[in-house]
């Protein structure tokens, strides 16, 4: 039976802990490097609904993407999901930007639902490793027409500021990263396609000459969780490996 500690040099073989950026926290967070693994448990983000879940299937060891401790802790209260998941014993592994910038992880998976043709990574600022990848559309399109393409593959609501440019370059960083749109522009993306940016952000990026598509935190995300699974267990074929039940925590409404 496998340890905890087998199977974060496991990941580690394919999404190394060392290429994670300076303000990250991945790697073994909770719990024992020497505790024997039946079951493992995997989820976007520890939120309730997942610690929950992650008890109900008896799960020994929990793979978050978010690191289910990021900044400091000053307490820790019975309410929260992170109390539950250390009173429960799990440990608890988080795989953050080192599956970011992994072959096969977050920006990869994200390329390959958007049918994105000749993909490569880019050197990306602050990260030790390429998060970036670029790629090309099968046929170039509208902006207004690659978001709805693009929603319809996420199943997402998606936010566009366009520039007004037909889009056949796209350059794709999941999550959080609408910092590195001028390193979109300077490769030659028309579309830089992102899940979080503010409002000013999205008009500058659209006023500097490139349209950027927001698409979600969690819905840019939380499709590569599945590839995780999947390398882990290929890497231990006897190993239980179990997708949490995981929603977006959060909620969108809409009058129309």
């Amino acid at each position: 039976m496998p340890t905890v500690s087998d199977i974060l040099s496991a990941i580690d073989a394919f999404a190394p802990f060392s290429t994670q950026c300076d303000w990250d926290n991945s790697g073994l967070l909770i719990g024992d490097a020497k505790k024997d693994v039946a079951r493992v448990g995997f989820a976007l983000d520890l939120t309730p609904q997942t610690v929950r879940a992650a008890i109900g299937e008896n799960i020994d060891l929990l793979v978050t993407h978010h690191p289910v401790i990021f900044r400091g802790v000053r307490s820790l209260l019975s309410q929260s999901a992170l109390y539950a998941l250390v009173r429960s014993g799990m440990a608890a592994i988080s795989v953050h930007t080192p599956w970011d910038c992994a072959e096969g992880g977050v920006n990869d998976v994200l390329c390959a639902l958007l049918e994105l043709q000749n993909v490569r990574s880019l050197p990306t600022p602050d990260s030790p490793a390429p998060l970036l990848r670029l790629g090309e559309l099968p046929r170039e399109m509208t902006p207004r027409a690659f978001a709805a393409f693009a929603a319809e593959k996420l199943g997402a609501t998606v936010r566009l500021a366009s520039c007004g440019k037909p889009v056949k370059t796209v350059c794709v960083a999941g999550g959080s990263a609408i910092e590195l749109c001028e390193d979109a522009l300077s490769a030659g993306a028309q579309m830089f396609f992102t899940g979080d940016a503010r409002h000013h952000e999205l008009l500058n990026a659209a006023e500097s000459g490139i349209s950027v598509l927001a698409g979600g935190h969690f819905e840019t995300e939380h499709p590569s969780m599945a590839a995780l699974l999947a390398k882990v267990s290929a890497a231990f074929p006897a190993l239980d490996c179990v997708a949490l039940e995981e929603t977006n925590p959060v909620e969108f409404f809409s009058n129309r």
